[in-house]
């Protein structure tokens, strides 16, 4: 099994609402990561289909999938084909647009979400691997450009307190509970960036633990 892969679960692919495990699964999950990133709903987001996304994305529900994971749904949930209606009742503007080019994260099933509130913005771009998996190539938030090796989990954190204490501590947690393949720093005005791309899925009791012990975490 591949890196890609870190369950045969995720080649089964997950319980879902939708026809296809890649094409709505998958972005009910690239919604949901858009979500995570931005630290909830978004107010305006704009979805740019690249290669078979864009040429299937009506007759497969990938646009009521994205709104979805946009909105927080899980991929069961009963919701999701509504949620194009239901983030519009919301006041929610969601715009899907067609791309003729090819994927700029290099994979047919692409979809990138431009998302903003405001000032707030941030963009997450993702493609559908399979089985309901994806993969997230590249970031942007606080205005910096971020590329992860791709694959889930990966964790970001906001420093805002710019102590490298702080780092350090969640380093040592993670190298014991959640061994990561690549660590990366970005310096911004507001606050230090610390990414890390995770080699295992994350159990639900150390979600718990980072939640608790470090404000701003993200984890996709």
């Amino acid at each position: 099994m591949t890196n890609r892969y870190k369950s045969v679960f995720d080649i089964i692919g997950p319980v879902m609402v939708g026809p296809s495990s890649s094409h709505t699964a998958g972005a009910v999950a690239i919604g949901r990561a858009g979500n995570k990133l931005f630290g909830g709903i978004s107010r305006k987001v704009t979805v740019h289909y690249y290669g078979s996304f864009a040429q299937t994305h009506r007759g497969h529900g990938t646009d009521y999938a994205i709104a979805a994971g946009i909105l927080g749904f899980d991929t069961d949930d009963l919701r999701v084909p509504n949620a194009p209606e239901i983030a519009k009742k919301r006041g929610i503007d969601i715009r899907f647009v067609e791309e003729d080019g090819p994927s700029p994260i290099d994979h047919p099933n692409t979809a990138i979400l431009d998302m903003s509130s405001g000032t707030k913005k941030a963009q997450i771009s993702g493609c559908s691997i399979g089985g309901g998996s994806i993969e997230i190539r590249h970031l942007v938030i606080h205005d910096t450009e971020i590329t992860p090796t791709g694959s889930l989990p990966i964790i970001i954190w906001l420093d805002y307190e710019k102590e490298i204490l702080n780092e350090q501590n969640l380093t040592s947690l993670l190298q014991e509970k959640a061994p990561f393949s690549k660590k990366r720093i970005f310096h911004t005005k507001d606050c230090n960036i610390y990414e890390y791309d995770v080699e295992n899925y994350l159990k639900p009791a150390l979600v718990k633990e980072l939640k608790e012990k470090f404000e701003n975490i993200i984890w996709l």
